[in-house]
């Protein structure tokens, strides 16, 4: 395939519609430039997860598989900014990563237990599906909100933290951070990304489901009708 001109919609053209529309057609000298001049998206997105013992070069990894998706994919018309559509198929594939290494990390420690302790092997894997559920919850949770339960139950591998810490780190008050966790665990438990859990648990009742409503209204109340 011949060289891009400036004219032709190559390197020298400001116009990424033309890079993507060659991109998805075929060319991979525009495929090679649109990835490297959105290299710097896959970092922001990894720097702001939990890798949670996920090595940053294989959350690297994921993330320019997932760049590639995005620009194969990607449709202008739809008035969408690239980075904005990247972003979400990025964090997605970099979460599910995340979530491939938690899932073996706990099958080691319950396979040790079952060793040391002869633990059930029902129990155990009704275990290692809560682990897995909680963290598919804690991934639809905003980013800072991810890291505030991260932090404050240690599950990266850290002590779990105080709130004055969780402030700290945050640059707010000891105060806002536990409201900001109460915010987190109260989107937890709304229907949509607690389905999972109840299911597990069995607790799919009207009661429950009423009861959160009743809770999430009053907290609505309390801060002007802004959702948490």
């Amino acid at each position: 395939m011949q060289a891009l001109t400036k004219q032709q919609g190559g390197p020298g053209n400001n116009s990424e519609t033309t890079l993507f529309e060659r991109a998805q057609a075929g060319c991979r000298q525009s495929l090679n430039l649109l990835m490297t001049r959105h290299e710097g998206l896959i970092h922001a997105v990894i720097h702001k997860q939990y890798l949670y013992g996920l090595p940053y070069e294989e959350a690297l990894q994921a993330g320019r598989s997932a760049l590639w998706r995005a620009i194969m994919g990607y449709e202008s018309e739809r008035g969408t900014t690239f980075s904005t559509y990247a972003w979400v198929i990025i964090m997605r594939a970099v979460w599910a990563e995340v979530k491939r290494v938690q899932k073996e990390k706990d099958w080691v420690v319950l396979e040790e237990r079952w060793a040391d302790e002869g633990q059930e092997p029902g129990r155990a894997v009704e275990t290692e599906a809560l682990s897995r559920l909680l963290m598919e919850m804690v991934g639809q949770l905003p980013v800072r909100q991810q890291g505030i339960v991260y932090a404050r139950y240690g599950w990266g591998g850290e002590d779990p933290a105080t709130f004055r810490e969780i402030g700290a780190g945050l640059g707010v008050s000891k105060q806002r951070a536990h409201q900001l966790h109460q915010e987190a665990i109260l989107r937890m438990r709304q229907p949509a990304l607690s389905y999972g859990l109840r299911s597990l648990f069995g607790q799919h009742s009207v009661n429950g489901y009423e009861t959160t409503a009743a809770e999430t209204a009053l907290w609505l109340q309390r801060r002007g009708g802004r959702l948490p």
